[in-house]
């Protein structure tokens, strides 16, 4: 699909989760769309309600720089684009590469696990 290898969305999960804000990438444009061409950038879009430029701009720099990753990342924040077709074209055609795990602990699980105690 997107003609990133295993190993490359592994080493996007890792830096991902270094940042605690970051709850969601989707991966867009042409490598979503699958008509990439060789050395065609990565644009991915960040969601979380707590994203900002900073986190933006760490992200970029760790996939650009400290990862062994022969690709050029252009990351955004889904939040910040006022550009509407552009969000569209996320809506539509992007592709999740990355979710944050959730911890799945409701009140009556932990109930019954302190009950076993």
């Amino acid at each position: 699909m997107s003609g990133l290898l295993e190993r490359d969305l592994k080493f996007i999960e890792e830096a991902a989760n270094k940042y605690s804000e970051i709850e969601e990438i989707i991966i867009f444009g042409s490598r979503a769309m699958g008509n990439y061409k060789k050395g065609s950038d990565v644009d991915l879009a960040l969601k979380g309600p707590n994203v900002n430029r900073k986190t933006v701009i760490r992200l970029s720099d760790d996939l650009n720089e400290e990862y062994p990753l022969p690709y050029f990342f252009d990351v955004v924040n889904y939040n910040d684009i006022s550009n509407q077709e552009l969000k569209q074209h996320i809506d539509h055609v992007g592709k999740t590469i990355y979710k944050k795990k959730r911890l799945n602990i409701s009140s009556s699980n932990m109930s019954d696990e302190v009950q076993k105690f």
